[in-house]
């Protein structure tokens, strides 16, 4: 008798097992969020491996439900929406400092190339042996970077704008040490 029974429960879990569902309402929402965040511009640009985390999720998912473990699946599909969802936070944190970066350098730009400019005027008037032309091409090709920089920064193109920002600042300083390396220096 307690063999009957025993087959019976095995039977009815056998049943149970087969007639388990997909989750389907989790991994709609689990494509659906991992869609967003891959449509999500600084989510690419600055969640990049949580969006990866995502993907994989997402695979998983599709592996453990096409294998009919659904419980898996479902836990997949979790982690696929929390790591999407991770991706578009990331993203916009990623902004937030890539905009505040670049307000910061692109604002003391012009007052260095004013210094450039007077750092130069300067080096011509103690007749420093220099190659002022090729300094006033640079200088002329800085300015026009830092008007694209200002306009990047507008369009809320900020990394484009912080790029621009570091390379004219990176040209100003290469001036300012070639004046400062022709000044002669005095013998104590």
């Amino acid at each position: 008798m307690k063999f009957k029974y025993i087959l019976f429960s095995f039977i009815i879990l056998a049943l149970l097992a087969g007639c388990a569902k997909p989750p389907i309402a989790e991994m709609d929402s689990a494509r659906e969020a991992v869609f967003q965040a891959e449509s999500d511009e600084a989510a690419v640009l600055y969640g990049g491996s949580s969006l990866s985390r995502a993907r994989d999720s997402l695979r998983r998912m599709q592996v453990e439900a096409d294998s009919k473990r659904y419980d898996a699946a479902k836990t997949h599909a979790a982690e696929a929406i929390a790591a999407a969802d991770r991706a578009i936070a990331d993203g916009k944190a990623g902004v937030a400092r890539a905009k505040s970066e670049s307000e910061s350098l692109i604002a003391g730009l012009r007052p260095a190339i004013e210094e450039t400019e007077r750092n130069i005027n300067g080096a011509r008037y103690s007749l420093l042996k220099l190659d002022y032309a090729q300094m006033n091409r640079e200088l002329k090709k800085d300015k026009e970077t830092t008007e694209q920089a200002e306009v990047d920064q507008a369009m809320g193109r900020y990394q484009d704008a912080a790029d621009k920002g570091r390379s004219v600042r990176a040209s100003l300083n290469a001036i300012n040490q070639q004046i400062s390396d022709a000044v002669p220096r005095k013998k104590s």
